[in-house]
């Protein structure tokens, strides 16, 4: 994501069922049919070398209001998730597309 041109990614923190916090990266954010998804992938920091580097693996999550605020719930429906899934793989697509054709 973009922050007046400069470059910036958002950090998250997600506390799982035993109290564990951990840290992802908003990665993309985007609708399908009536909800928002968001895409999260975990962060990892190399101290040796400051910098923060992100995994591969991709989490998708769906963006839901609860007491008037936002709440992250994982996408359980394996047809709900494929679908999400797909739409996002075509939205990298269109993104490396671009940056190969230098519209960057």
């Amino acid at each position: 994501m973009s922050d007046n041109g400069e470059e910036r990614t958002d950090i998250l923190v997600l506390v799982d069922d035993e109290g564990n916090e951990h840290e992802f990266a908003l990665v993309d954010r985007f609708q399908v049919d009536l909800y928002d998804y968001a895409i999260l992938v975990p962060v990892l920091y190399c101290e040796e070398e400051e910098y923060i580097d992100f995994q591969e693996d991709a989490y998708i999550f769906r963006v839901e209001i609860e007491a008037n605020e936002e709440a992250l719930v994982e996408v359980d429906d394996e047809a709900e998730w494929n679908r999400v899934a797909t739409i996002w793989e075509e939205r990298v697509k269109t993104i490396e597309n671009l940056y190969d054709d230098g519209l960057s």
